[in-house]
């Protein structure tokens, strides 16, 4: 553990939060300082939740230490179980109060509550975020499913004919990146394909919820780094199949629909047909082709950076330059990917190191975070979001799914867009001279001249174009630094270095135009 500014992940009891803040009738009691409570405004105030998180704090303090801090644990959940009548309850301590090894699941199983708890080993020491929700779901599911299981080794009784198939959602929780949005997407789909959804778990689910997992004959697994373990779970206990294929884009939605037909036995010819997405079409049209080739550089959590690449490498033509994820869990899947794309992958869970990579490989799109929003903002290069974590402005109010055909659309204009309006901001620097576009310049459809400008004499002057750049102290002569600012300002930067270094190394002390087109040609072999 170290401190950063910026984190991709926070502790484990955060993770645990999300999957208690997802679900219905279950409340997590934390034994924690004071200073841990700083969580709740994630969901208040970035997922704009009606509602506080269902979380309750010990809050001990400094002075608590030298008393028995086990008695406050044991009174706030006394208190907690009083006040909120859960279903179910969790326990566990934050990173802080791990140290003092007070024992939240001991503590809880000696006070005979009336209600199931569920106690919480989060070693916030060695995991983080992610690893924290898969864990606490993966134990909520055996608790609760668990109760249904067949002895081992029974087989799973045949579905009847006239019965339609079945299935569960797992993944999405609280806090997640369009979640609300792709299961809805998801649903929409599976409806028209005819299979039933059983239980959506944890978002919208109830502890009775998670006692009927077992009745689906499959389960449809959205995002891995949640739901994988407990999805493991249920296959070896329920005979359940497992659908792996995230649908993330056109092509991974029609792979989607059909690993689910088949593990179904169902006939999606009909959907499979029609041609549900824009993105398709909107990527092959004339508008579209100079985007072909672009350099993009993906970084998020395993899920979304992996889907993110497939899209953009095969749906959208850009070349990706960069690979990579702070999910440790997943390295291994995003080595492989990155692999595909002879990308050097980047499995770090340091911001700088990401900046690092970005500024090195200089690419024309930025895909990530809200980290890479800013890494990227800094550099001058174009940049959407597409993992968590996310600020306030990834939980839209709008419809905006990631998966399906729906979510396609959405990633077509989410990623296109910034490089549309990068295109726009480079013609009207192209033009700030034209007497028609220069600052002082009247909306051009008013159909008349610009009033002239009142000087402090009172004396009336025409408005005057913006000054030409002045020649900076690296050498550049006037004509080359206007040739530069003619370059797109999101390529400008590894042009000016492109430049700089083909002249340093011919001993080339000013550079002029033939200089920087030199250089072009130099670096277009």
């Amino acid at each position: 553990m170290h401190l950063a500014v910026w984190t991709y992940e926070g502790p484990p009891h955060v993770g645990a939060m999300r999957i208690a803040a997802a679900m219905r009738g279950v409340h997590y009691v934390l034994h924690a300082p004071q200073g841990d409570t700083y969580a709740d405004l994630l969901f208040t105030m970035i997922e704009r939740s009606k509602t506080r998180p269902p979380v309750t704090y010990t809050t001990f303090q400094a002075r608590d230490l030298g008393s028995d801090t086990a008695d406050l644990f044991r009174a706030a959940l006394r208190d907690a179980y009083d006040r909120f009548r859960p279903e179910a309850i969790l326990v566990g301590a934050s990173c802080t109060a791990e140290l003092i090894q007070d024992d939240p699941g001991g503590l809880a199983s000696g006070m005979g509550l009336p209600v199931p708890v569920v106690p919480l080993e989060l070693p916030a020491y060695q995991r983080k975020e992610n690893w924290g929700a898969s864990e606490t779901f993966y134990r909520l599911v055996r608790t609760f499913a668990g109760r249904n299981a067949s002895p081992p080794g029974s087989a799973r009784p045949a579905r009847h004919p006239t019965d339609r198939p079945r299935c569960n959602i797992l993944g999405p929780t609280a806090l997640g990146f369009r979640h609300r949005d792709d299961v809805k997407e998801v649903t929409g789909l599976l409806e028209r394909l005819g299979v039933e959804v059983n239980v959506v778990a944890p978002l919208g689910a109830s502890p009775a919820d998670l006692e009927r997992l077992g009745e689906a004959e499959m389960n449809i697994v959205l995002y891995p780094e949640i739901a994988a373990q407990a999805a493991s779970w249920l296959a070896r206990t329920f005979g359940q199949k497992t659908i792996r294929t995230v649908p993330i884009g056109v092509g991974a939605t029609r792979a989607f629909i059909a690993e689910v037909v088949e593990a179904a036995g169902l006939d999606a010819t009909h959907l499979l047909n029609a041609e549900e997405s824009r993105l398709p079409w909107y990527s092959r049209s004339v508008d579209s082709t100079y985007l072909t080739g672009k350099r993009v550089f993906i970084f998020g959590d395993a899920t979304h950076a992996i889907a993110a690449a497939r899209v953009a490498s095969t749906e959208l033509g850009f070349a990706v330059v960069g690979l990579g994820t702070y999910s440790r869990e997943f390295a291994r899947d995003v080595r492989e990917a990155a692999a595909q794309y002879g990308a050097e992958p980047l499995i770090t869970d340091d911001y700088l190191e990401v900046e690092a990579k970005v500024a090195e490989l200089q690419p024309e799109l930025v895909l990530g975070t809200q980290m890479e929003r800013h890494i990227a903002k800094r550099l001058g290069i174009p940049c959407a979001v597409i993992s968590a974590p996310v600020h306030v402005q990834d939980f839209p109010a709008r419809y905006s799914p990631q998966m399906g055909f729906e979510g396609a659309n959405v990633l077509f204009d989410t990623w296109v867009h910034p490089l549309m309006m990068g295109l726009e901001e480079h013609l009207l620097g192209m033009f700030r001279e034209d007497f028609e576009f220069h600052d002082a310049a009247a909306p051009s459809h008013l159909g008349h001249a610009p009033k002239p400008r009142e000087t402090a004499a009172g004396a009336r002057q025409a408005p005057a174009p913006s000054p030409a750049p002045v020649a900076a102290e690296t050498g550049w002569t006037a004509e080359a630094e206007r040739e530069l600012a003619k370059i797109p300002f999101f390529v400008r930067g590894k042009a000016r270095r492109n430049t700089e270094r083909f002249a340093a190394e011919r001993g080339i002390t000013r550079i002029t135009i033939e200089t920087l087109y030199d250089a072009k040609a130099h670096f277009s072999r």
